[in-house]
């Protein structure tokens, strides 16, 4: 299997024993993205459509660093701490991802790293 670890100074380093993102026979596998800003490393934002923006210009920096954009997405899943936060998450999404869409899982969850709101994750044809 030919296997490469994508790394970029655009998005935030992985906060733990993971990568950004794996090319492997012909995909990519985005790891969950929060609201982090790449640049302090702290949260962006206090709300939900702050920090879904966050996480979806995270997303993007690492897909552009794999040579992809957006359009190569075919799968994500969002985390979200509370799930009345969908429609205010899906709006900003939909900025993001225009055309043909992923597909999609959205779920809430107990709780995300560092008091995060939303986490996506992804899988791109390369």
């Amino acid at each position: 299997m030919n296997k490469t670890v994508i790394h970029t100074d655009l998005a935030p380093a992985a906060i733990g024993p993971y990568s950004q993102a794996i090319k492997a026979n012909g995909m990519l596998y985005v790891s969950g993205q929060i609201p982090l800003d790449p640049k302090t490393g702290n949260i962006n934002g206090k709300d939900i459509g702050t920090q879904t923006t966050q996480v979806l210009n995270n997303l993007k920096a690492i897909l552009k660093e794999a040579g992809v954009d957006m359009s190569a997405v075919v799968k994500t899943t969002v985390y979200l701490q509370d799930i009345k936060d969908f429609a205010a998450m899906n709006a900003i999404y939909g900025t993001f991802f225009t055309g043909e869409c992923p597909a999609r899982c959205a779920v809430q969850v107990g709780a995300l790293p560092k008091g995060a709101l939303v986490e996506i994750d992804a899988i791109a044809v390369l």
